[in-house]
């Protein structure tokens, strides 16, 4: 069990304590404004470490005044990726359009944050680790709440505490939400695709742009950022129901991703090869998390473990971000009860609409049908005629929520 941080006393009134499950976006990010509104906090991490690296996501809208607040803007702007240009392919390879990419995201020039996953959780980390106790390499093995005066945590390492408050913040299979509410399935919302990611050889030569071939139903996607020598490969298809036998299976993932595409053209038979010795596959289904409440006692989830929004909506980390500030502000100055009570309230909106941005089985870059991948080439040709607008407004979902002030920080 690795610990780091020092956990400081605020005069001589005891600090109410809370536990956080997961140190990738939302469980730093809500440990740094706990710690702010005076908690001891711990953040368990069943990894040994930090995950490095990782593909590129969005930082947007209402998340952006999160991390200005944070004090790691500058950072992020410093390690933003300058995506050039989105490049659509046909069946055979030739290009359809090249496109703004804010014209595709929703995004805004200039003022939008695009980054790789681990320079935002090393961002979130650097402002937390002086102040808030990790403890890596182990995680939750189970909760008891039945004292009625906190969360009795047995950890896996063996090691026993008790928590004024516990929050998971362990992702879309969330093993907190399990333990509190039951399995999975009944809060996995399926949206008809599955995806598997991984890195390889830059063989084309690409540079800080995406290349995107698509099928009715299946999509090949290469991303270089910068001039590296590797880039972020994605392989994408649709799939009536979920591969339930495969999503604990790397072999059967391989096996299933090479059938689908087969006979496909392009670079996918170099995607394929590359494939089968990639050390970092990341196979998952495309789905979002939804719930009729997202707290039980003492114990409250955050991110993706409560309303992960699918990356259809390019909008996972920000709601992460967002939802750690609402959560951690509803609970400063208020009970476990009322506090909980009013992040639901208060943040609830904002993800649905969010959340509400893709429909079940029809992502419109991914279209399942002959037609529906020639609507979406004409909608795309006509974006690539159209001048880019940097100063644009993005989509409304971003900054559906004019974030609160709570109780003065010190």
């Amino acid at each position: 069990m690795t610990r780091t941080g020092l956990l400081r006393g605020v005069g001589t009134t005891p600090r109410r304590t809370a536990l956080i499950s997961g140190a990738s976006i939302a469980g730093p990010a809500l440990a740094y404004w706990l710690n702010r509104y005076g908690f001891a906090v711990t953040v368990v991490e069943k990894a040994s470490a930090l995950r490095g690296g990782g593909y590129p996501i969005d930082v947007r809208g209402t998340a952006l005044e999160v991390v200005r607040k944070m004090g790691i803007l500058p950072r992020l702007r410093e390690a933003h990726i300058d995506l050039r240009r989105l490049t659509f392919l046909d069946a055979d390879g030739g290009e359809v359009a090249s496109i703004d990419p804010h014209a595709v995201t929703g995004g805004v020039a200039g003022r939008d944050i695009e980054v790789r996953r681990g320079d935002l959780t090393d961002a979130l980390y650097a402002a937390v680790r002086d102040d808030v106790e990790f403890l890596f390499d182990d995680s939750i093995a189970a909760l008891d709440q039945s004292s009625g005066h906190g969360v009795d945590v047995t950890f896996h390492g063996g090691g026993r505490r008790t928590f004024d408050m516990v929050f998971g913040a362990d992702g879309m299979h969330s093993r907190t939400r399990e333990f509190l509410f039951g399995p999975e399935e009944q809060f996995h919302r399926y949206l008809g695709y599955c995806f598997a990611g991984f890195t390889m050889r830059n063989t084309l030569g690409l540079s800080d742009e995406l290349m995107m071939w698509n099928t009715p139903g299946r999509a090949a996607a290469l991303y270089a950022v910068g001039n590296s020598d590797h880039v972020h490969a994605f392989l994408n298809f649709a799939r009536p129901q979920p591969p339930y036998d495969a999503f604990r299976n790397p072999a059967a993932q391989r096996d299933l991703v090479e059938a689908v595409f087969a006979d496909a053209g392009w670079e996918v038979p170099g995607m394929l090869a590359a494939l089968r010795d990639a050390d970092d596959l990341f196979f998952d289904g495309v789905s979002q998390i939804r719930m009729p409440r997202w707290s039980s006692g003492r114990v409250a989830l955050v991110g993706d473990a409560a309303y992960a929004p699918s990356f259809l909506t390019g909008q996972g980390s920000s709601l992460a971000l967002v939802g750690a500030y609402m959560l951690a502000g509803s609970v400063a100055d208020r009970d476990h009860t009322a506090g909980f009570a009013a992040y639901e309230h208060d943040t609830r909106g904002f993800v649905t609409v969010n959340q509400d941005q893709v429909g079940k089985g029809d992502a419109a870059l991914f279209p399942t049908t002959a037609r529906a991948l020639e609507q979406r080439n004409t909608m795309l040709r006509n974006l690539s005629a159209r001048p880019s607008a940097p100063s644009g407004e993005g989509r409304p979902a971003h900054s559906a929520l004019a974030l609160p002030e709570f109780m003065p920080v010190p």
